[in-house]
């Protein structure tokens, strides 16, 4: 079983700052992407940020130049920094990670339950 949890959402003044951090944990053997979702009411999930093996990351327009994503892959974390937040910020935010569990096993998509952020004044 791979479960991911994420911590370190919240409610934030517009302007403010916000760091979310993700931990999977369970039988894994590699991980081969680690990124965030988001989703607002009544709007689709979209990718915000992501990082690849290897050092690739991919962000969101509207995030880039306020959002860094960062990993620590000896702790199978991904972190994501969040400055000069903005209301349309607001939603919640997933963990999502591509993961192979054995040596000769297929990857996998897996997702944590989502983290509440909240900018308002």
């Amino acid at each position: 079983q791979v479960q991911l949890v994420e911590s370190g959402g919240g409610l934030v003044q517009p302007g403010g700052s916000l760091r979310l951090s993700c931990v999977a944990s369970g039988t894994i053997f590699s991980i081969n992407v680690m990124g965030w979702y988001r989703q607002a009411p009544g709007k689709e999930r979209e990718l915000v940020a992501r990082t690849i093996s290897g050092g690739t990351t991919t962000y969101l327009d509207s995030v880039k130049d306020r959002f860094t994503i960062s990993r620590d892959n000896a702790k199978n974390m991904v972190y994501l920094q969040m400055n000069s937040l903005k209301p349309e910020d607001t939603a919640l935010y997933y963990c999502n990670a591509v993961i192979t569990r054995w040596r000769y096993s297929d990857s996998r998509d897996y997702w944590g339950q989502g983290t509440q952020v909240t900018v308002s004044s």
